[in-house]
């Protein structure tokens, strides 16, 4: 396919576009002013108020001295000012960059010297740990405070009553479709966060090919989502496709729980839920006296690590909806390989997006055949332009057109698509490379695994063998004997060198901020002692 063809799934984008008008203003001309754009607590805010309130933002912005393209950095839980901040930064035609509010004070030193944003917006709760931060930023940095005390230096409310949303200050700048718009960052799986740089083009591409063309939202939709807003997974998923059809979406600040989730799906009858794995199984565990009508789902998603298939033929038992398992990257902003409402291949992350062309490749860059398993690379009219600050790796990923991934996929005959995990997680195991996701997915077939991490210890004689922790469902007990069950178990699924030498038994896995399993921190234990 050439590229020119590959772009063909998006018409051309006008001379001037601007994301806020894309995903926001639209709704205005389009009759939605008083509809329920989003659902926070026991509030709720219209399109119209978002608009109005994103314009006091954007003419804010500018008042303190916020340029066409500089960085603002957004450190929010899930709420109306989170939105009303990330397009007020898009309207100014400044950049966004996102961050999870629970960082320690160490993380938001590097977030500042990274992103040199010279504008804040955070809520009061983070204050501790950022404010010392701020003092020791080399440039003078301001801070715009949500839910801090009323009429304080820096109060955000305060800050938006000063601003006449009919101002030319609140206005939408000319941004091209080449414009910088948005910093997504990685999920520093292999170290420091890096920031991948998108334009405003970028986002609105994958919401017309992967958003409308594969995930079907609609106007009618009542959306909510387990990842938090600064994740770029639900910042597509729960805001920007949303608005982008005049739906609604549900906000929470809280942590998520499967308690509470399922709660919140039954009082809003939501229709659409962006979900990870680990949610999917903690969900399925609750007890009976904790069910939930969640009859109104009509679509699941599921992304950031891989879905084994025992969770989802067990979701879609319990809850008849398909689970939509995709991959999508902070490099292409979103999903670009997802199975399809009527077309899911349990196991599987489905097949190529239209408007998006991939390929399994060796360690040259050469395609490999069908059922062998290399690194993915993907285009299409999402990639990032670089990582920020850094030229290596920016080579070492986007090479033209094509962004390089770091992890192991193999593709079938008939075109779906398979995760086999990270480069550096594959175990050599008597002298073949291993996933230890095909060990995962075996345990998990087994009806007292609730969870599991498998990852590669040396044995006896300095040679790696798989090591499994291992979460026990309910009326279960981590023992020698349910062991050699599983060792047993996984024998009779796998080549017998696949199985699992030795067992430690959790209450839970660790996390990342993105929810998924903290593989690094379970790797970190089992190496071998320096001393």
């Amino acid at each position: 396919m050439g590229s020119s063809d590959l772009y063909d799934a998006v018409a051309p984008f006008p001379e001037r576009f601007n994301l806020c008008q894309y995903f926001l203003d639209h709704n205005l001309d389009e009759g939605r002013a008083g509809k329920t754009a989003l659902i926070c607590g026991s509030q709720r805010r219209t399109y119209a108020q978002i608009v109005r309130r994103s314009k006091q933002v954007a003419a804010a912005l500018r008042r303190v001295g916020v340029r066409p393209e500089e960085r603002v950095l957004m450190v929010l839980p899930d709420g109306f000012e989170f939105a009303e901040t990330w397009f007020g930064i898009l309207r100014a035609g400044a950049v966004f960059a996102m961050v999870n509010p629970l960082q320690k004070r160490e993380q938001f030193v590097d977030y500042l010297e990274y992103t040199k944003a010279r504008v804040v917006v955070a809520h009061a709760e983070v204050l501790s740990e950022l404010t010392p931060a701020v003092r020791a930023a080399r440039a003078p940095v301001t801070v715009i405070v949500v839910g801090g005390e009323k009429g304080a230096t820096g109060d955000y409310e305060q800050w938006l009553a000063r601003e006449d949303p009919s101002s030319k200050e609140a206005s939408v700048d000319p941004t091209a479709p080449d414009d910088l718009a948005g910093w997504l960052f990685t999920s520093g799986s292999t170290g420091k966060p890096k920031a991948c740089v998108h334009t405003h083009a970028d986002f609105a591409y994958n919401t017309e090919t992967y958003a409308l063309g594969v995930a079907g939202y609609r106007e009618s939709d009542i959306c909510i989502s387990v990842p938090k807003l600064f994740f770029g997974y639900a910042t597509g998923t729960n805001l920007m496709f949303p608005f982008r059809v005049g739906a609604t979406s549900v906000l929470f600040p809280e942590r998520v729980t499967a308690e509470l989730l399922s709660e919140l799906i039954e009082r809003h009858r939501c229709t659409f839920l962006t979900n990870v794995p680990t949610m999917i199984n903690n969900m399925l565990r609750l007890p009976e006296s904790q069910a939930r009508d969640l009859s109104s789902l009509r679509v699941s998603l599921s992304a950031g690590e891989a879905l084994p298939e025992a969770l989802y033929q067990e979701w879609k038992s319990k809850h008849a909806v398909e689970i939509l398992d995709g991959i999508g990257s902070a490099e292409m902003f979103h999903i670009y390989i997802s199975n399809r409402e009527g077309d899911v291949r349990p196991g599987s992350l489905g097949r190529v997006v239209r408007g998006y062309e991939a390929q399994i490749v060796d360690s040259n860059g050469h395609p490999v055949p069908d059922g062998e398993p290399g690194l993915l690379r993907v285009r299409g009219g999402s990639t990032a332009l670089c990582y920020w600050a850094d030229k290596k790796k920016s080579r070492a990923t986007f090479q033209g057109e094509w962004c390089t991934s770091a992890d192991i996929f193999r593709r079938d005959a008939q075109g779906y698509y398979y995760y086999e995990g990270r480069a550096d997680d594959l175990l050599k195991v008597s002298g073949i490379f291993v996933s230890p996701l095909e060990i995962e997915n075996a345990l998990l077939d087994h009806p007292a695994v609730a969870e599991v991490c498998v990852v590669g210890k040396q044995d006896s004689d300095a040679l790696v063998k798989p090591l499994a922790f291992v979460v026990t469902r309910a009326g279960h007990a981590g023992s020698e004997a349910l062991a050699k069950e599983l060792k047993a178990h996984v024998k009779s699924k796998l080549a017998p060198f696949k199985y699992p030498r030795w067992f430690e038994w959790r209450d839970s896995l660790p996390k990342n901020d993105r929810g998924k399993v903290a593989r690094k921190e379970l790797k970190a234990l089992c190496e071998p002692s320096s001393g």
